[in-house]
């Protein structure tokens, strides 16, 4: 029976890769009945829903978010049956569907691009943003792409540029164009109508843009930030007013929100890369009548500090009204979790720390696939490099293959991911002894940890549903309160090897913890942390 409280407030999403998942047909490349037959892992994490990061048809010059069919299954993947029976198999199993919908742009092989580039008079002429030359024949203006150089490309035919966000073969559609919104619409309902529970929803933020095509202004100050982008990466540079984040967007989300409530029980998390994201977060999920929750890259930079952390939360508390919010540390954007936040040193109690701090934080939560298993980032060379953003970028960046490397689930040359020896991206040796396989038969794993904390985290809809409330924060050490239906817990998370002692005035009743996280303890009224290790209490009074 559905809880009255939507299911997704509170849930953890599990968020698939399925290049990388598992492989059933051995070509090297992961597919949709690799994840079906791979749904009892899984399910026995404890999570509530899966995510999965494009299959539709593509030439995958971005790996899929390049789509050239919104209604299709790329080959490589399977078909839509296989589509369906991954549906069907993940709901006997009690777990939502959620899949990646790339909204802002197409392959420029989509039969709408190839239509509307051939004249300025076609039927999807507008369909796409084109743009005249300036009478130099430079760009029409500042605009950056965030994968390197200007966010416009000449087209030879119409002699004109057009506008692509990302890579020059992913044109971005023209939303002012409602013939384009009403197509975008009808492809969101194909699988509504297919009997997904949701979707994720690519760059949500950057659907319109500004019709005067104005200048972004320089940013003032350059730090690494919530727009998903590095230091060493000039989109950084501008002030991104008038490229995304445009208000036209709201009446689009709200056009959105209106379709999947003609499907009970469906959700929405946007993705906000944004120059305010916090604010953008909220306003995309407050009142409603627009998307049901959003996250923003906050969490995904490498501050792991406390104080940011604590800042992140209570920034967007402070903002978000009735809106939700989704968090994640790690995703297929951004280098592994492990890595940036462990300070290249493999330490699987820090993991459980991060894990513990994450899953206990209000709102809903995306993992990504092998962040159970504390994963590091996978060494690349130049070489073995397939994403353009990386090859752009190099050295400096390594590109975003290092956190798709296939999952490791036994502790075999090719991880048990494929029979094939040419994988799509090879197996990280450092992944091996992390696999799957060995984790289940040590009952000290971080898988362990996170499937035992999931499971423990059901039956506490503080952690849940609950407000939060933050005590103390220093650079490793986090304590703050959920409260939900007249019941607290005071958590307390310290991330650094060394042991802390933190004061509480609570009256607490200490929760067990499964044995693979490492617990702090009470002693003379004061919280002991030693290193990595996680506290929680049921408040029974205050003084």
């Amino acid at each position: 029976m559905e809880n009255k409280i939507e299911w997704w407030r509170g849930a953890v999403i599990y968020q698939i890769y399925p290049r990388s998942f598992f492989d059933a047909n051995n070509d090297g490349i992961g597919d949709l009945p690799g994840i079906t037959q791979k749904i009892d892992y899984i399910a026995s994490l404890g999570v509530d829903a899966i995510w999965l990061s494009p299959f539709f048809t593509s030439p995958m010059k971005d790996f899929g978010y390049d789509v050239s069919d919104y209604c299709d299954v790329d080959p490589i993947f399977g078909t839509l049956k296989d589509f369906d029976d991954l549906v069907a198999e993940a709901h006997k199993h009690g777990l939502k569907v959620m899949i990646d919908q790339v909204l802002n742009h197409t392959s420029d092989q989509h039969p709408w691009f190839e239509e509307s580039r051939q004249s300025h008079d076609n039927d999807k002429a507008d369909w796409y943003v084109w743009a005249d030359a300036k009478p130099d024949g430079t760009v029409p203006n500042n605009w950056l792409s965030v994968f390197g150089g200007p966010a416009w490309h000449w087209d030879s035919r119409r002699k004109q540029y057009y506008l692509h966000n990302f890579l020059d073969s992913q044109p971005d559609l023209n939303f002012h164009n409602p013939d384009v919104v009403d197509a975008i619409l009808a492809t969101v309902e194909f699988w509504l109508k297919r009997g997904v529970d949701g979707f994720r929803l690519d760059t949500a933020n950057y659907y319109y843009h500004d019709l005067e095509l104005r200048d972004n202004p320089a940013k003032e100050e350059i730090v690494e930030g919530s727009i998903g982008v590095r230091l060493d990466n000039p989109y950084a540079y501008q002030q991104h007013l008038y490229d995304k984040s445009r208000p036209e967007n709201i009446a689009f989300l709200q056009r959105l929100r209106a379709l999947l409530d003609q499907y009970p029980q469906t959700t929405t998390v946007g993705e906000v890369g944004c120059d305010f994201s916090l604010k953008t977060m909220a306003a995309y999920t407050q009142g409603n009548d627009k998307l049901h929750m959003c996250y923003s890259f906050d969490l995904l930079t490498h501050d792991s500090s406390m104080g940011h952390i604590r800042h992140t939360m209570e920034t967007i508390e402070a903002g978000l009204g009735d809106g939700w919010p989704c968090w994640s540390i790690g995703n297929h954007d951004v280098e592994r979790v492990a890595t940036r936040w462990g300070k290249n040193k493999h330490m699987p109690n820090q993991s459980k720390a991060y894990m513990t701090m994450l899953l206990s934080l209000r709102g809903s939560i995306c993992l990504y696939q092998g962040e159970e298993l504390g994963l590091p980032e996978a060494e690349l060379t130049y070489e073995q490099l397939v994403d353009p953003y990386g090859i752009n970028f190099w050295p400096e960046f390594k590109g975003r293959d290092g956190c798709r490397t296939p999952m490791p689930w036994t502790n075999t040359p090719l991880g048990g991911f494929t029979s094939n020896t040419s994988p799509w991206l090879p197996v990280a040796e450092s992944h091996l002894p992390l696999a799957i396989e060995e984790q289940e038969g040590t009952r000290s794993s971080i898988l362990h940890a996170y499937r035992d904390f999931l499971h423990l985290r059901r039956g506490h809809p503080e952690l849940i549903h609950g407000d939060i409330e933050f005590l103390y924060h220093d650079v490793s050490t986090l304590t703050f309160l959920r409260s939900y239906n007249g019941k607290s817990l005071y958590i307390a998370i310290n991330t650094a090897e060394q042991s802390k002692i933190v004061s509480c005035h609570f009256s607490l009743t200490p929760l067990v913890l499964p044995e693979a996280i490492p617990a702090g303890y009470i002693e003379n009224g004061q919280i002991v942390l030693p290193a990595f290790s996680v506290f929680i209490g049921c408040v029974m009074d205050t003084e």
